[in-house]
């Protein structure tokens, strides 16, 4: 076939993802590093009222969810973030920076969680750190440049034991005889008090970032399977999945102690797993290594399909708008993500690089919003199939990130 833009004949992604397999990759992408790291945090900004912050957080992200499953509908293409904002604001100069903005998050969040990865390992493995991040974004990189069904089908695996582990700290706690329940009812505020407000807002913008990941479903629309309906089904599964496991861990961490313990121990996803079940401590830690590698597999993948996304539209130089003729996968663009990665990981600390993939996602979902509420307002219709959503979410969707986004730098000093 011949792309407009490329000049150049080349080989089609290939349908093969259904639903499953979408909402794997789903929560491959939302589910891991995150929320093994961020329930402390929130639990000392909010104390026994962390479970709020989780739900208000799951709220505001379900805007652009819903704006991504109705614009993946119209426009199932690699480089999707791109595609949404050129059809929706109509410049091409936006699409190219959009697009490269996901693929920069991508990158930059592959760096960020490789370094979480290497925590895990340094402590079983002797080797320098900077080797450690070559070996764990290399390897990752080769597992992401392997045919999507392959790779997916790995970065899956790793996707149902990183969420078994929240399961076994959820079901310990049924175990133990928790009272998750009554945990709930302690986790309503009942008071009007500014500062125990300003500690659940506060934790609930560190935990909207546990939820960032649902958005990257779009970036294999091409390799969907009937993409109008699988991939909105996918998004608001991963999106609700994710919100029963995160409740469930908050709960069951907040009811496995006392408050003042919980808040104050450096890890305490591990104290809740070792005094719920009795079990030795180094099967968190397995679980949570395997959690890191599979978000830098899929972060890789996406990045790679969304620079494949842009050369192929003539954006980028030709040569990274190629498919591999044995796996159909962009290899060249994969491999530029990977390296790119390893150069910001060898170069920047975790926070810095988490800091700048927040940043960058609110303001590629307030775009996103936008280009959906100017399609609407031009009355543009969708493929048979597609969902849609009212017109008042798109305004209330950038409107929250954009709110988000000015916190996030307040909070920044």
């Amino acid at each position: 076939m011949q792309r407009r833009g490329t000049g150049m004949a080349e080989i089609r992604l290939q349908r093969q993802l259904g639903l499953l397999q979408v909402v794997l990759y789903g929560l491959g992408v939302t589910v891991g590093a995150g929320i093994y790291a961020l329930v402390g945090g929130t639990i000392t900004l909010a104390g026994d009222h962390a479970p709020v912050s989780f739900v208000l957080a799951a709220l505001v992200m379900a805007l652009p969810a819903a704006c991504f499953a109705e614009l993946t509908g119209r426009l199932p293409f690699a480089a999707a973030e791109a595609h949404f904002v050129r059809e929706g604001l109509g410049s091409r100069r936006l699409f190219l920076l959009v697009g490269l903005g996901v693929a920069l998050i991508g990158i930059v969040s592959t760096a960020a969680i490789a370094h979480g990865a290497v925590n895990y390992l340094v402590l079983a493995l002797d080797l320098p750190v900077p080797l450690l991040l070559a070996l764990v974004i290399g390897g990752c990189g080769l597992v992401a440049a392997l045919g999507v069904k392959s790779s997916i089908g790995i970065a899956g695996a790793l996707t149902l034991i990183e969420v078994g582990g929240l399961v076994l700290i959820i079901g310990g706690g049924f175990w133990a005889g928790q009272d998750l329940a009554g945990q709930a009812v302690r986790a309503v505020p009942t008071t009007l008090s500014p500062t125990v407000w300003a500690g659940i807002m506060a934790a609930s913008l560190l935990a909207f970032f546990a939820f960032i990941g649902f958005e990257d479903i779009d970036s294999i629309a091409e390799e969907t399977i009937d993409p109008q309906r699988t991939l909105a089904r996918g998004i608001f599964l991963t999106l609700a999945i994710t919100t029963v496991l995160y409740l469930g861990v908050v709960l069951t961490v907040l009811a496995s102690g006392p408050l003042a313990e919980v808040a104050s121990h450096p890890a305490p996803l591990t104290l809740a797993f070792t005094r719920n079940t009795g079990l030795p401590e180094v099967l968190l830690t397995v679980i949570a290594s395997l959690a890191t590698l599979n978000g830098v597999i899929v972060q890789i993948l996406m990045a790679g399909r969304v620079l494949f996304g842009l050369a192929r539209e003539g954006e980028l130089p030709r040569g990274l708008g190629r498919l591999s003729p044995r796996s159909a996968t962009p290899v060249r663009a994969t491999a530029l993500a990977a390296s790119l990665a390893l150069g910001l990981a060898l170069a920047f600390p975790i926070l810095r690089l988490a800091e700048w993939t927040s940043g960058l996602t609110l303001g590629v979902f307030a775009l996103v919003c936008l280009s959906l509420a100017r399609i609407h307002a031009r009355g543009d219709p969708a493929p048979p199939g597609t969902f849609r959503v009212y017109r008042w979410v798109p305004v209330a969707g950038a409107l929250a990130c954009i709110g988000l986004l000015i916190a996030g730098f307040a909070a920044g000093g």
